[in-house]
């Protein structure tokens, strides 16, 4: 049974949230918040395993509470709110980087053609991300403004809510993980994926061809100067370290990094520089710490962050680096990163 807390300023929304959730035999609701406030003491007494977040609420707004929760005892949160997403591009933004896993829109009567598919969104984004390990977010503290005159710290626009590209590092036990997470993408999956695999020389092509009969996206290794596309996955060739700049695939044999080349973090970090919060970044398993720095840089630049949970690792290493840097946001298991990607890559 998923245990989920309801926090909406409107007794009729969170009846009706209860109402959608509690159809689905799996999920129970367990309290409601009106406000921040009691959202976040609920949530410390409840223990739920999912919080639906309103945003716009009196007292404490939902990226205030948000932030405390996940600074406090974390636990995926799915934002539900009636703004207008297309048009208030920075609701979405702020919540997930305050913390959320997702964002819905809430159609905003009952009659609107697309509150059945909300409905069906709403209880399949709570059940799939009750799967998801959060991880401890500390309070962000409040910096008193620059001096006028003085340096100003760097600030990365927050706007954007599509992915535009996905960029992933894997090692050791890499290949069959990568063959179950394409294999679980569907063919409508829009985002260009760039991959990094540290495998033996000689063995990509195959690698690629293996990879590309699993899934239902074109995959190829990467050819320099060629233009990413929807529904394409490039695998970094041998001996040479993979990069994107203007939507074009760069190819270079620079010193090897972490001892690799082709190496995660250069990938990672021209991803963050290209794309920055219209990114998204997966380390998988592998050994040892090649991708962690440039996994930083990716959610630094607000991008989404994700690793493979130790549990469903043959290696925990390239993961275990990244998460205690700090750089990932959603911990997931092999068998889930596939439903997460899209659910995250399509999140309305």
């Amino acid at each position: 049974m998923i245990r989920v807390l309801v926090v909406d300023d409107s007794a009729v929304l969170r009846q009706s949230t209860r109402f959608i959730l509690e159809k689905d035999p799996e999920l129970k609701v367990v309290g409601e918040a009106r406000n921040g406030e009691e959202a976040i003491a609920l949530a410390q007494r409840l223990g739920p395993d999912v919080v639906t977040m309103d945003i716009r609420m009196p007292k404490m707004d939902g990226f205030e509470a948000i932030r405390h929760i996940m600074a406090e005892k974390p636990v995926p949160i799915v934002v539900v709110t009636s703004a207008d997403l297309d048009r208030e591009i920075g609701v979405s933004s702020q919540a997930i980087k305050a913390g959320a896993v997702s964002v819905l829109r809430r159609p905003m009567r009952i009659s609107d053609p697309e509150y059945k598919a909300f409905t069906a969104r709403l209880v399949g984004q709570v059940k799939l991300m009750s799967d998801v390990k959060v991880v401890h977010r500390p309070m962000a503290s409040r910096a008193a403004p620059p001096r006028s005159g003085g340096p100003r710290p760097a600030t990365v626009p927050r706007t954007v809510r599509k992915i535009e590209i996905v960029s992933v590092g894997s090692s050791t036990g890499g290949p069959a993980a990568l063959h179950q997470m394409l294999g679980g993408l569907p063919a409508d999956f829009s985002s260009p994926i760039l991959i990094v695999q540290h495998i033996a020389f000689g063995f990509v092509e195959g690698l690629a061809g293996w990879l590309d009969g699993a899934c239902e996206l074109r995959v190829k290794v990467a050819e320099p100067g060629e233009r990413v596309q929807p529904g394409s996955v490039y695998v970094a060739p041998d001996d040479q370290h993979m990069e994107i700049g203007y939507g074009r695939i760069r190819l270079n044999q620079a010193e090897p990094v972490s001892g690799h080349r082709p190496s995660v973090t250069p990938l990672f970090e021209s991803v963050a520089r290209s794309y920055g919060p219209a990114a998204m970044g997966v380390i998988m398993t592998g050994m040892g710490a090649d991708g962690a720095v440039g996994m930083k840089t990716l959610r630094e630049a607000g991008a989404i962050t994700i690793a493979q949970d130790e549990e469903s690792c043959v290696v925990f290493g390239m993961p275990k680096e990244a998460i205690a840097l700090g750089a990932i946001q959603r911990i997931v298991p092999l068998e889930k990163i596939a439903q997460v990607m899209v659910a995250l890559c399509r999140r309305v």
